[in-house]
């Protein structure tokens, strides 16, 4: 593990680039997410997934029970991912580095302020 992919909890971030003019179709799949992908994201322990677009830009943020890697293992290995990635092959640019790893990223910056006085 490093430290783009925390532990238990920790947010993991990475970006998508899309082919061009791509963006609305990618938005448009989303908002049919399969029931079946849905489940699998909970069988795989991610309970916080977010997608933001700009774009050809996409950014994902997800917070897992366990680690990246582990929920990253149980989604690699269910067809429904399979399919619901090749269904969006179309949309992609790139998706990872050249080892197929996600294109990290790193905080540069961050301010917290605690909830309670």
């Amino acid at each position: 593990m490093n430290s783009s992919t925390p532990g238990p909890g920790g947010v993991c971030t990475y970006i998508y680039r899309l082919e061009p003019g791509m963006g609305p179709v990618y938005d448009e799949r989303h908002r049919a997410v399969w029931q079946e992908v849905v489940a699998l994201i909970d069988q795989a322990g991610i309970y916080d997934y977010r997608i933001w677009r700009h774009e050809e830009i996409v950014v994902c943020s997800m917070r897992t029970r366990s680690d990246f890697e582990a929920a990253a293992a149980i989604t690699a290995a269910s067809e429904i991912q399979r399919r619901w990635t090749a269904s969006l092959a179309d949309a992609f640019a790139v998706i990872g580095d050249e080892a197929g790893r996600p294109l990290w990223l790193t905080e540069v910056f961050a301010h917290r302020v605690s909830e309670s006085p």
